[in-house]
């Protein structure tokens, strides 16, 4: 296991920044409560580690050696969820043959908390994602795509929230845009919603009146475009007032760090993608001291 310092700090007690009423500093002076999250993105049916003779990624990757990684961070924190940010099926025989069952199934195991629907979720239509629903354990979060006049109605959430040590998580999901990513005959009649616009609506929610002291979008937009125009998590970032981390997937981004970027009430949002294939494990940790201060701390975790 090979792990890298997303951040860098400039003294030995960390360079603090307002992170949405959070500060995120060094951990040398660590909260009383600990909250770790976990992540992964464009995991694309990858359940075996890549062949050792692979010419980017040898010997990477693997649902078993994640679940061994997942369950001994678990054992160190207790108080730790575990997300993913779309694209779970197609890139490999498994979903040709099996359509997502394994897929589900296995996260299942590894005990996900939730995830985000990404434009490859759709491959075998909203009706092969459906049947694929009743091996998932885990919550289907999207807010953006309104599933209501297609067979997902009411099988998706558009947010979730966790109660964590006293600690309220409040966690919902965008997707990118369907038209030109996924044929009609697939997606149906499931309705795009502007993603800026029910990001606001959402984390107002989670904030006013879910009460959340720690807001997490899991994203499927994108990490960012040459198109300063496009929908993605840098433009969400900076257009959001109360989100504190936005979990990325589609662009198959590998962030040496997660970038910090400035809401509308100027203060810092961390955005992290841990690139595809599930060859990585995103771990954010929250330190929560009295108040509204906290610290955080971000490793790649290579598996």
């Amino acid at each position: 296991m090979k792990r890298r310092d997303f951040l860098t700090h400039t003294t030995a007690a960390g360079t603090l920044i307002s992170l949405g009423g959070i500060g995120l500093s060094s951990c040398t002076g660590l909260g009383r409560k600990h909250i770790t999250i976990l992540h992964t993105n464009d995991v694309h049916s990858h359940i075996d580690p890549f062949p050792i003779s692979h010419s980017q990624y040898p010997n990477l990757g693997g649902v078993a050696r994640r679940a061994t990684l997942v369950d001994k961070i678990r054992d160190e924190n207790p108080n730790t969820l575990l997300f993913d940010a779309g694209d779970i099926f197609q890139g490999t025989p498994y979903f040709n043959f099996y359509g997502g069952e394994l897929e589900f199934k296995l996260m299942s195991k590894l005990r996900y908390d939730a995830a985000t629907i990404g434009n490859h979720d759709f491959d075998n239509g909203v009706e092969g994602l459906l049947a694929q629903v009743p091996h998932a354990s885990f919550e289907l979060i999207s807010a953006n795509y309104n599933f209501s006049n297609t067979v997902m109605d009411g099988y998706v959430k558009p947010y979730k929230t966790y109660l964590l040590d006293g600690i309220q998580v409040g966690v919902y999901g965008i997707g990118i845009g369907l038209d030109g990513l996924v044929l009609k005959r697939l997606y149906k009649e499931t309705e795009y919603l502007d993603p800026f616009e029910i990001a606001l609506d959402m984390e107002k929610k989670l904030k006013e009146e879910e009460q959340c002291d720690l807001i997490i979008c899991l994203s499927h937009l994108g990490y960012a475009y040459e198109n300063p125009n496009r929908p993605c998590d840098i433009l969400l970032a900076q257009r959001t007032y109360h989100t504190h981390l936005i979990i990325g997937g589609h662009t198959h981004t590998f962030l040496e760090k997660p970038d910090v970027r400035t809401n509308k009430n100027g203060e810092s949002v961390l955005v992290n993608q841990v690139g595809a294939y599930g060859i990585n494990l995103g771990r954010i940790d929250f330190y929560f001291d009295s108040g509204k201060e906290t610290s955080v701390k971000g490793v790649s975790i290579s598996v």
